[in-house]
């Protein structure tokens, strides 16, 4: 006879062993040192879901969540991922956790909408999920009411079916880390490729960029990642590369605009930061639909 485990436990199980295989191949780093690593680097959540000021973060506010973000399909404001237990995520479980990340799908059922960027977030392995965790449950609780989020357009009943398992990507493959690091980590490609009609992200014009982002700051437009020679990045060398994604400060020494998240991507160590180019090298040369006459 077959026992059948329930879910939560056989997905903390699964990550458990993961984890354990992970940190085999990456000893140098605790699970809590990987999470503060991607935390306050790539995968830069603080980004938004960290209230913030005139001059910035708040002070004693890390994740506490709160950021109103309006667009024609949704009013959403952004979770409370401290470990506070009546208005963050002091009661959830690792697994619970992880599947919030990489399902979008809160305890009690509830799909997580847009701009969650879930679709990429299902790729993030399984060691990193745990790391991400470990860095959650060491932050300082804070009690912030966060508003439900609003959306005045359909969800689907998921984003998908269950991950499951998800490996760890060589880091000795610095186009395939590359990948990993600017998708499920890094999501660049959520703001940097175009849209569709209906809002799903334009495969056939992957890292194209000219997506328009209103705020406090005008309106910015993403930049082409691609290599394309002149509307992309195909003259950039390495170093200016990293230069623009650590510091916001293009070739000709003029600055790129928010909400692009230098202070966070500012931490991202060079071989990491080289990988990254490695993957935008072999992104083939697109024009971007502000360079082929789309408003800004």
């Amino acid at each position: 006879m077959t026992t059948r485990i329930p879910h939560g436990l056989a997905v903390l199980a699964t990550l458990a062993f993961a984890h354990t295989s992970f940190l085999h191949t990456a000893a140098a780093e605790t699970p809590l040192e990987r999470g503060a690593y991607l935390m306050n680097g790539i995968v830069a959540c603080g980004n938004c879901h960290t209230p913030q000021g005139p001059d910035g973060p708040l002070p004693g506010m890390e994740l506490a969540g709160g950021l109103r973000m309006e667009d024609a399909p949704f009013t959403a404001h952004t979770s409370n991922l401290t470990p506070d237990a009546k208005t963050g995520l002091g009661r959830w479980s690792d697994a619970e956790i992880v599947t919030a990340i990489r399902e979008g799908r809160r305890p009690d059922g509830r799909l997580i909408g847009p701009p969650m960027p879930v679709e990429f977030y299902r790729g993030i392995s399984d060691g990193d999920a745990m790391a991400i965790v470990a860095y959650l449950r060491q932050v300082k609780a804070v009690e912030n009411p966060v508003p439900k989020s609003e959306y005045r357009m359909p969800l689907p009943p998921s984003w998908g079916p269950p991950v499951g398992s998800v490996p760890e990507v060589p880091r000795t493959d610095p186009v395939k880390y590359g990948e990993y690091l600017a998708g499920p980590l890094g999501h660049c490609m959520e703001c940097h490729t175009p849209r569709l009609a209906d809002g799903r992200l334009d495969r056939t014009r992957w890292g194209a960029g000219g997506m328009p982002f209103p705020g406090p700051w005008g309106v910015s437009v993403s930049r082409n990642l691609t290599s394309d020679p002149e509307d992309g990045l195909g003259k950039w060398t390495d170093s200016q590369i990293k230069t623009a994604i650590t510091t916001g400060v293009r070739p000709d020494g003029t600055r790129l605009a928010p909400p692009m998240a230098f202070h966070f991507y500012k931490t991202i160590r060079d071989e990491d930061l080289t990988a990254l180019v490695a993957y935008l090298r072999t992104l083939p040369p697109l024009k971007s639909p502000v360079a082929m006459g789309a408003s800004k």
